[in-house]
């Protein structure tokens, strides 16, 4: 697909030719400056773990120990929601929850576990501007999408209501969006999905609840529906719980066109067995 101004991530337009050098003079500069920070910070800031805070070689990791409560989801799973099974059954195998209520998007992949250190490193990236761990969160989602990318045409972060983004100042869907759209080389697609009103916070709300508080939250507008017609998107968003906002969203897209849609997210909460 041509990439369109309006639509895609990253840009890449070319400036005139009487601007490169001065461009690159900038940018080689920023990089100079950027780096001397970066050190000066280490030294009266030393990089520290989101998660304990412990003291780091360098930024944008875990410690050891945090390291080691992290749970990569691995197959056995289901095929449909991505949950881990007991037991591998073979190719193919749905559970029970995919067999009495299928979802409305195709399949679901997560990388991680949402428990142990895994919900504050969450929250530091959302709520604490911890935007420098979304290179490795990014790469965590890519490794658990490798099976969606084949398909794909382009990834859609879940979208922020306008007020809440200019509160919080970024989507964090749309930095793993980026993140994972880098290492895949499948395109980002920014504005292909809106939030048209705010909805109240989903935490501490049941599932029926959630499926409530998002219904008719997320529209296609029409100018971008001739980019969405018979292709196959990839929802981006940060954690999966009962799936409500993933399932509001996936039906605006699936309305507005679109052939199918996948989902992938950091971290999915997982029931006990």
């Amino acid at each position: 697909m041509t990439a369109d101004s309006d639509l895609w991530l990253p840009l890449a337009a070319t400036p005139p030719r009487r601007w490169r050098v001065s461009f690159g003079s900038v940018a080689a500069a920023g990089r100079l400056f950027r780096r001397a920070y970066g050190e000066m910070t280490d030294l009266v800031l030393p990089p520290a773990c989101p998660v304990c805070r412990a003291r780091l070689g360098s930024a944008g990791g875990l410690c050891a120990d945090c390291w080691q409560g992290v749970r990569f989801l691995e197959r056995p799973w289901c095929e449909r929601l991505g949950t881990p099974l007991p037991i591998d059954l073979g190719p193919g195998i749905l559970s029970a929850a995919a067999v009495a209520d299928p979802p409305a998007f195709a399949r679901a992949r997560s990388a991680v576990s949402y428990e142990g250190p895994v919900p504050d490193l969450v929250h530091a990236f959302k709520y604490a501007d911890r935007t420098d761990l979304a290179p490795m969160l990014g790469a965590w989602m890519a490794r658990a999408a490798h099976e969606l990318v084949a398909d794909a045409d382009m990834l859609v972060p879940v979208p922020l209501h306008w007020g809440r983004l200019a509160h919080r100042r970024f989507n964090q869907a749309a930095l793993l969006a980026q993140q994972v759209g880098r290492l895949t080389g499948v395109p980002v697609a920014t504005r292909l999905l809106l939030r048209t009103r705010r909805t109240p916070q989903q935490v501490g709300l049941g599932r029926d609840e959630r499926a409530r508080n998002m219904r008719g939250a997320f529209v296609v507008p029409a100018s971008k529906t001739a980019a969405l017609a018979g292709r196959r998107p990839i929802l981006i968003d940060d954690v999966l719980t009962t799936g409500a906002t993933l399932e509001a969203a996936t039906r605006a897209l699936l309305d507005a066109g679109a052939a199918a849609v996948d989902v992938l997210t950091l971290a999915r909460v997982v029931a006990p067995s």
